[in-house]
Order: structure tokens, then sequence, then C-alpha cells
């Protein structure tokens, strides 16, 4: 026995770290020799306790490794024979038996059980030779990788071969079933370098082509090498008395959160050549073919080179390559070297570190040095150094510390088979990991690990000294590769993000290029440095992951991506504005996912200085009308035009710098300018085709919210057509004449076309002209004199309430003068005030009945809300205007003030219901910025709830609810003392017939 390899250098084996379960363990080999059947192996196991170096051995492995003795208990003949030969003899034996034991079985069972009881076995002589000092680090990868590769071959064939017997391939012989079958197994990562740890799982790309073979399952191809792949995982890694075979891991196959699991190759060849990232390129370096169609995948490698390996690369390219080792630097270890806890994987100064440092030199070289082209980590290093592109010093310095810390990670995973990179973290573990690596104490183990811990982030930092660190100040981000890393959730969750890992996987999916804005590799690129300044902005707003899901949102309808991301990155300001809309103004935010060069205006000087007065703004809107080259340019330019004023103002409202009860006057300005300036582009087309009207001419009355310069984010526009021509003329004096009526009426619908109609950059407004007379059932543009006909008896009184809105805002200055005096006219006619006071509260009904406003936030329609303000101002309006003139005027808020100065309302009265009104339209307007359609209070932002809070100066939002309610009760306590209850005692009126309009 002393003859043994395996006992040549018995100082080699390591004292046990637990003395009491070395003691446990000899005793528990004692028993297991007493019970076994075979007579040699009896007398060998107690004549090997009872030598000196077999007590050694047996106390190094029972004393610091629970699974290695549990598996030499279970193997007590293999190891009998493993110290007879040399390991590699005896490790060339386990594969050629195992080989021909599988190819005999046709059980799917039986070869699980021969392919646990084999790796159970390789892992003995793997661990015996590495703790005895026989193999190197490299020899040790290396026979654990050809294990992995001949149990995937040998699972791979076995699964085929059955598919071949039920019928489902055809093409494919039974003894080579692998060859021409299209299924590929690719294996990356340490698997895929032959650089395999002890307890490593295995990376696998699944790929198929089905050209390659004839299919006649009953499923769809795809359904059957999916269901293939899951047999083969289970037979690999399900847990049987026997063990496991190995854990497997499928999640570095393209865009793994939105692809199958066995990918066709034309799939997988499209993804990498459109949307393939950087960190991609690092990870198929290591890639190759181990079991399945070997041809096959060694075609697609090759069609991969040109992805791969790029001969030139521009600057930004490289810097998205540094950024995988940024990224890597802030993963889990983070900027120091500790040692209780340290992960010698992926903590600093780690195995990982080493890797990046070579791998990214690979991807910068390799396209122009195909020398450097390899799988292994210390094979590239030393072609690097032959390359000239690293220092040979530098080269061998890397090697040593990278074979003596996966020395480390071996022994680490050799204590209980578990697949750990951390060094222990109670003091006492720590003594015992030191002792299993052959240290006298833990100090000792400390020194050395410190030693290449530091040499090897001297050298990576030398290398990446111009990178700037890529993280975020609180913790890691770090978003490459198939699966959340847990630190980045746990960063996330500390800077505010709720569903932390729910954001992991999402900007996971942005770097997958899921989105059309992130497939551009520059857009990826871009992103990868943003990220740490987004995620900040985002987590800045009163609800991140509300913020971020809306901002997913934006990202998800952007066309593409490198033009904003440039811009934030060169104005981080604009980073803030956006998480501030996306966490306050969900419909403010889904204008910008539309129309996200709205942003451009942002840079500009003047963006939150108070919005330009009207004239201003139809200066401003004529020049940018006369870039256009046709009416299409002048549809286009005008709804860029608008989109960026109610942008403007919108933000000015969310943040406060404009109170949102006042810019109904600024959003009324530009939709009377953008009106106003249609109108003249649409008449100059109408007149070339059919002439017009001497002396004659439509004039466009606004009615409604914009008439009283009260327009909301969401408000339609009320119009009103109206036109005169001279007497005794019938017919336009165009190529193509028209009468009047039909002039004006098509005059009207070109106007409304050109306002409502769809372009590239969306429409302008929705057009309503139920307000004209007799509503619907009426002509489209009206003549003057219907138009005053009308009101001089025939008009409903709510149609006199809609009229003490109406203004013109376009058309010959003449006409609209002329209109203007009609509507003072119509205005002016007494009404009879029980028909006017029973009319009005009629017509309340009807809308609370259609309307009922019984949601605590319809600030309109609730009783007490908007509308019964609205409607007491023009009850007194209609009341006293006759008498007294000077009170009209279209605004709610300004016809309250000119009632008050003419004493005919209490000042009292007076002041509940200015306050009323302003309180609803600051209410509304910012509801109207943040939602287009009916929401819950659950639904509501917290950046919305903080806006209203500022707006109407509440303390918290009970305040502000408790104000709603006082507000609502005060103003219909109001409405039913000077409407209702009056209305109510008066007998019933004789139906007129129906309205046409509510």
């Amino acid at each position: 026995m002393q003859q043994s390899p395996l006992l040549s250098n018995p100082d080699a084996w390591p004292r046990p770290g637990s003395a009491e379960r070395a003691t446990l363990g000899r005793t528990h080999w004692l028993e297991q020799a007493a019970r076994a059947s075979d007579a040699g192996v009896k007398a060998f196991a107690r004549a090997f306790a009872e030598t000196a170096d077999g007590r050694k051995v047996l106390d190094a492995i029972f004393g610091n490794s629970p699974y290695l003795g549990d598996c030499l208990l279970k193997e007590v003949a293999f190891f009998q024979a493993l110290l007879a030969e040399d390991p590699k003899i005896v490790a060339e034996r386990l594969l050629r038996q195992l080989r021909e034991e599988a190819s005999n079985s046709r059980d799917t069972n039986g070869l699980k059980h021969l392919l646990r009881v084999a790796k159970r076995r390789n892992a003995l002589l793997v661990a015996f030779a590495d703790i005895a000092g026989l193999w190197t680090a490299e020899e040790v990868m290396d026979r654990l990788s050809a294990f992995a590769d001949t149990a995937l071959e040998l699972a791979v064939d076995h699964l085929l071969r059955g598919a071949i017997e039920e019928g489902q391939i055809e093409g494919v012989a039974p003894e080579q079933p692998a060859k021409r079958s299209g299924f590929v197994l690719l294996a990356l990562g340490k698997l895929g370098a032959y650089e395999l740890n002890y307890s490593s799982d295995v990376d696998l790309v699944v790929l198929y082509d089905p050209e390659r073979l004839t299919y006649r399952g009953e499923q769809d191809i795809q359904r059957f090498f999916e269901r293939l792949t899951r047999s083969l995982v289970t037979l690999i890694e399900e847990r049987t008395p026997d063990g496991y075979v190995f854990r497997t891991d499928l999640r570095l196959r393209p865009d793994p959160g939105a692809t199958p699991i066995a990918m066709s190759v034309a799939a997988a060849e499209a993804y990498y050549e459109s949307t393939g990232q950087n960190w991609e390129r690092a990870a198929f370096i290591k890639a190759r073919p181990v079991a399945g169609d070997l041809e096959a995948g060694e075609a697609f490698l090759k069609h991969l080179q040109p992805f791969l390996w790029r001969k030139f690369l521009d600057f930004a390219s490289i810097q998205d390559i540094h950024s995988i080792k940024r990224q890597i630097e802030t993963h889990r270890g983070g900027h120091t070297i500790g040692f209780a806890g340290h992960n010698v994987k992926l903590g600093r100064g780690g195995i990982r570190e080493i890797e990046l440092f070579t791998q990214t030199q690979q991807l910068i070289w390799g396209g122009r040095v195909p020398e450097l082209r390899v799988e292994k980590t210390c094979e590239a290093l030393s072609a690097l150094a032959k390359a000239g592109r690293i220092a040979t010093r530098v080269a061998t310095d890397l090697i040593e510390s990278y074979r003596y810390l996966r020395r480390v990670e071996h022994r680490l995973q050799m204590i209980e088979d578990k697949q750990t990179h951390k060094l222990p973290e109670e003091p006492e573990r720590l003594v015992e990991v030191a002792v299993f690596l052959g240290y006298a104490n833990a100090d000792a183990f400390k020194t050395e690990l410190h030693t290449h811990l530091n040499r090897v982030v001297r050298h990576s930092s030398a290398l990446f000294q111009e990178s700037p660190a890529l993280g975020a100040e609180e913790g890691k981000l770090v978003f490459t590769g198939g699966e959340n890393d847990p630190d980045t959730v746990e960063t996330l969750e500390k800077i505010g993000f709720q569903d932390a890992s729910n954001v992991a996987s999402v900007v996971r999916g942005w770097h997958h290029g899921r989105y059309r804005a992130t497939r551009a590799e520059r857009a990826r690129q871009i992103l990868t440095e943003l990220m740490p300044a987004l995620l900040k902005a985002l987590a800045g707003t009163v609800n991140p992951t509300a913020a971020f899901m809306k901002f997913d949102e934006f990202l998800s309808q952007l066309p593409a991506g490198v033009q904003l991301f440039s811009l934030f990155q060169a104005n981080p300001a604009l980073l803030d504005l956006v998480a501030e809309i996306m966490g306050s103004a969900p419909s403010l935010a889904e204008n910008l996912s539309r129309h996200s060069i709205l942003l451009d205006s942002v840079l500009g000087a003047d963006f939150f200085a108070p919005p330009l007065n009207k004239k201003a703004m139809a200066e401003e809107l004529r020049l940018t009308l006369n870039q256009a080259r046709d009416f299409q340019d002048v549809l286009d330019l005008s709804r860029r035009w608008t989109n960026d004023w109610k942008f403007r103002i919108g933000v000015q409202v969310l943040r406060n710098l404009l109170p949102s009860d006042k810019a109904g006057g600024p959003l009324s300005d530009v939709a009377e300018t953008v009106v106003a300036a249609l109108f003249a582009y649409v008449e100059k087309d109408f007149m070339a085709r059919h002439g017009h009207f001497a002396g004659g001419g439509m004039a466009v009355i606004a009615m409604g919210k914009l008439g009283g310069r009260e327009l909301t984010f969401q408000s339609d526009l009320d119009l009103v057509y109206v036109y005169d021509v001279p007497e005794g003329t019938e017919r336009s004096d165009g190529p193509r004449p028209l009468s009047a009526s039909h002039y004006f009426a098509r005059l009207g619908q070109a106007l409304n076309s050109a306002l409502t109609s769809m372009t590239g950059e969306g429409n302008l407004y929705e057009v309503d002209m139920r307000l004209r007379p007799t509503g619907n059932a009426g002509p489209f543009a009206t003549s003057l004199a219907s138009y005053r006909v009308y009101f001089q008896g025939a008009a409903w009184t709510w149609e006199y309430q809609a009229l003490t809105r109406a203004r013109t805002i376009a058309g010959p200055t003449a006409l609209r003068k002329t209109t203007e005096n009609a509507i003072t006219e119509a205005l002016h006619r007494p009404m009879e005030a029980a028909t006017l006071l029973r009319d009005i509260a009629e017509m309340r009904i009807r809308i609370a009945t259609a309307r009922p406003g019984t949601h605590f936030w319809d600030i309109k329609n609730r009783p007490g809300g908007l509308i019964d303000v609205e409607f007491l101002c023009q009850y007194l309006v209609l009341t006293h205007l006759a008498k007294h003139p000077e009170i009209r005027d279209t605004n709610t808020l300004q016809s309250l003030e000119r009632l008050r100065k003419a004493k005919l309302v209490e000042a009292e009265a007076a002041e509940t219901l200015t306050a009323a009104a302003r309180f609803w339209q600051r209410l509304l307007g910012l509801l109207r910025l943040s939602f287009n359609q009916a929401f819950e209070e659950h639904d509501m932002p917290e950046g919305l709830r903080h806006a209203l809070l500022r707006a109407t100066e509440c303390k918290n939002f009970a305040e502000l609810k408790t104000q709603i309610e006082t507000t609502a009760e005060n103003v219909h306590r109001l409405f039913t003392e000077w409407v209702a209850a009056p209305a109510s005692q008066l007998p019933p009126k004789e139906e007129k017939g129906s309205t046409h309009a509510t």
C-alpha cells in the first residue's frame, strides 16, 4: 500500500479539522468493513485503518469532509482499486466502463443509477488525487469536465435512441443516435472551458436544427425538443438514493426569460446577430459542443464567429466590454477584500476578476489575433502575453493566483458538495478550512490568500484604471447574465424599490433587447452606463416601483433608444424630470411615451418660464408653420407645436410652478392659436378649389371650457361655426362653386378634420359640435341670420347657459364682431324667472341621472361639484344680465367676481362659490393631467397625491378629503337653497319636446 501513488507523500494529507468527526468516521469505516461481503475488501479495510498512513488518510477525509467521508464508506472496494493504480488510469477505466454499461442499458432508471455511481466514484478519485498533490488545478478541472462530457453524451444518446425506437425521428442511426440528430448541447462557462469546479453546475445552451433529421411525432418539432431537454435535465439532476449527476443551468441561452429551453439554430443565430450583448460574447469564448450533434454545434459556433470576434471595435464597444468588468467589480464581494465570508469567485480579487480580465482582452484583440481565441483561462493569459497584449509577469502572476484560488474553491466545495465560493463567517469553521488546505492556522491561510487577491486587484485595476465605476453609491447594480443578482436585488430594495426582484428582471429584459429601443447595440451600451443614474432618479420619486413600471411602459413604446439615451446621458437633469412625470402623472407619461421628442423642448432656456401670451404664441406658431412644405407638414408641425406647449404647461403644473387652476388660460390660448392658424390654412386650400364669397365668411365660436378659458389637459373643443354672406349671393366664385350652406358646412368639416385627424405626430383635439343650434340634428355650419332667430325664442334654457361661455376665436374681424353682438343680444333677452329656475333645476337632474357623480373623486359631477358651481354662476348671470350687462364674462371665476362687485350676490356666498370654483379647478387640472378616464383612489400615484397636497396646501391626504367633502357640502347647500328648493315649489312646466344635448 505504501507504493500507491496516493500515499507517496503522506505529508500532503492534512490533519483533521475536527478530531471528533475523524474518530467517528474511522469507527464507521471499521463497521462498514465488518459488514463487507467480500473477504478481500473486508481484510483491506481493517488493515488500512491500522497503518499510520491509512489512519492519516481516513482522518483527513472524515475529519474535513462529510461529503467525501460518506462517498468513501459507500465505495470501499473502489477505493481499494484506486490505491492500487495511478488515478489517471483509474479515471480512464471509469469512463470506459461507464460507456460500455450505458450502451447496454435501455432502462432510464438503470442509466440514472450508473451515472450517479460513476459520479460518486469520480468525485472520490479527483478529490484524492487533488488532496494528495498528484494533480495540478488544470488536471483536476480537466478530469471533472471529462466526466461531465461523458455523462451528458450518454444521457443524450439514451434519449435520442428512445425517440428512434418510438418512431418519432427518422434518418438517425440507433448505434450513433446523436449524429445528424440536429440536437445540440453547447457547454458554456466552466464546462465549456474544461474548467469545471468540484461541485459546479453545468451551463448549457440547447439548440436544434430541424433540417438535419425527419420528425414524425404528433407534436410540433419545437415541443419535441423542449420535452427532450426536460427529460435530459431530469435524468442528470434529479436526486435519487444514489445522489445526482450535475445541476444544470439553461439560463445562458438567449433572453432566457422569454425564450424556450430549446431553441432552433435559426432563432439563436438571429438573436446573436441582432441583439447579442457583449457579456454574451464573453460567455461564448468558452462555448463548445459537448453532446448531441457535434457537427451541427460546430457549424453554429462557426456561424457565430463574426458576432464573437470583431476585427475592429469602436470606442463605445470597448467601453461596453470594460463595463462588464465594472459590473462584476460591484458584484457580491464589492470593492473590498475580506477574509471571513469573502467570495473567492465573485469577490474582489477573485476568480471572476481574473476571468473578466482575460475575456475582455480576448474580445478586444481576438478579432485580429486568432491565437487568442482559446477557451481555458490560463492558456488565454499565456497567449495574451505571447502576443504582447499583457506583460509576461502579469500573465504569470494571474495564472498562479488563478490556480491557487481554484484550489481553495475546490476545498470549500469538497466539504459538503455545495456549490459555494464563500469562506465561512465563523472563526472555528475558517480554521477548519485552513487546516483542510494544509495550513497550520487561519492566519497563515489569510496571509497567502490576501497575497493573491491583492495581486489580482493590482493587475486588474491597472488594466481598467480609466474606466469609471458602474454602480450605485448604496451598493451593487449588475444586470448581466440570465438571472437576478441577489446583491443587486438587495441594493434596489435599499434605495426604495418594493418589488426589487421584478425590477431587476425587467432591466435585464431591456438589456436582452426585448424592446425596439434597446435592440441596437449602441443603445444598450449607453443604457448600461446610464443605469445607476436612471435608477437613482426613479428611486427619488415618492413611489419608485410605480415610477419604474411607468418608465418601462414608456420605454416599450419608443421606436428607438440611442438618441434619447444620449440625451439623458448629456443632460442628467432630464432623468429627474422624466422620473417625476412617471411617478406622478400617468397621462402625461403616456403622452411622453408617444412623443419622446417632447423632451427636446425641456432643454430650452425658457422651458420653465411663464407661458407666452396669445399674441406671442400666434407669432411662434406662424414661424413654425412657415417651414411646412405642404399641408401634411402643416398638420404635423401644428401637432408638434401644440404637444410641446401642452407638455410644457403640464410639467409646470406638476412642479407647481403654474397653479393648476390657472393653467386653463394658457391651455386655452394654445388651442385657440392652433384653431385659428389651421382655419387660415384650411380656408386658403378650400378657396383654391371652391372660391369664396366676397364680403362673407365663417366665424368659429368657442363654447364650454375653451370659451371660458378653462381648458384642462383632457378637454374636447366645443365649437360652433357661424357664417354670413351678402344678401343675394347664391354661390361661391371658384372653379367648383358651392351654395353658401354647402360651402361653409364643408369648410367646417375640413377644419374639424384638420383638428382631429391622426398623423404621425398624433392628433390635436377631439371636437364636439353638439352645442350648435338644434345640436347634431342641425346643419354643420349655421347662418348668422338663423343663429339670431334661433336664440330669439327657439333655444332651450340650457343653450342659453352654454351661451354664457361663448366667444369667437377665428374668422373675419367684422363677422366675429357681428357674431359677438348676436351672442350678447341673445343673452340680454329677458328670461322669465320661473322658467329659468325650473329649467336649470331640471337640467341638473338630467345630468345627475346620466352621470350621478357618486365616485368620491368625480370632482365635476358629484353633488356640490364643479357643475353645481357653474350652474349657479350661469343662473345668476342669466337672471341679472339684462339689467347688469357689466357682469358678463365667459370665465366662471371672473363672472363670480363681477357678480360680487355688482352686489348681486352676498359677499360670503360669493366667496364660497369663488373658493369652490378655484379649488375644484385646481383639483380637476391635476387629475386631468394624470388620468384620462375614471380611476380608483388606489390607482393614484404617490407623486400625484403629493402634488395635490402642494396645490391645495393641505397637510395630509385625510385633510384634503375632508376639504373636498366640506366644499361640496357648502356648494350643494347653496344650489339647494337658490335653485333646487325654489324650483320644487313651482308647478310643472308643459314639455316642449326632447332636448338634443345634455
